[in-house]
């Protein structure tokens, strides 16, 4: 195995499969990817009716792949937060946030009031807050976040493109991951 890969290995934790680019993404798509500004100030630019609409904020069972970026012992469950990013009615993101329970205590104490509130805005206001690199996958669906996504919009969904990102704040890891529903190609 080249020194490439098995760095690319480790950084995307347990799960290969989240790479450094989004291959194969239709230009439209890889713009939407590719952005590493705030995801939700560029939504807002483009929607006159944005909102978020809550799905979940509990504690949850994660893939392998979050758990060993979280450093989770196996069985141990996380924090997470579900939203659906919408334009008016129209979802066009759905968004998966998890952290270990105790850094909502710590650092990350303001993400349990956010309610309806956008968490990128939070993100991208505070200096302090460290963030990796973006990683991105296409979901299909055998994949537990593109069904959720199904699960939240209520549809049967085309494969989807999805990134992901750790934020650092005082050591404390959040994972974001953010998947590209259909709708967003209208904006």
């Amino acid at each position: 195995m080249s020194s490439t890969f098995a760095t690319n290995r480790r950084s995307a934790g347990a799960d290969p499969f989240w790479l450094p680019r989004p291959l194969l993404a239709d230009g439209a798509m890889r713009t939407w990817l590719r952005d590493s500004g705030s995801l939700t100030a560029r939504l807002k630019a483009r929607c006159a009716d944005f909102n978020v609409r809550l799905l979940c904020q509990q504690r949850m069972r994660v893939g392998c792949d979050e758990a060993h970026l979280l450093q989770l012992r196996p069985r141990e469950l996380a924090i997470g937060r579900e939203v659906l990013l919408r334009c008016g009615a129209a979802p066009v993101v759905f968004a998966h946030s998890v952290l270990r329970p105790e850094h909502l205590d710590g650092p990350w104490r303001s993400i349990a009031a956010l309610g309806t509130s956008p968490l990128g805005a939070a993100l991208f206001a505070d200096p302090r807050i460290e963030r990796h690199p973006l990683r991105y996958r296409w979901l299909h669906a055998g994949h537990p976040l593109y069904c959720k996504a199904a699960a939240a919009v209520g549809v049967v969904l085309p494969p989807i493109w999805a990134r992901r990102s750790k934020f650092v704040l005082r050591g404390a890891p959040l994972l974001v991951t953010e998947a590209f529903l259909p709708r967003i190609a209208a904006l």
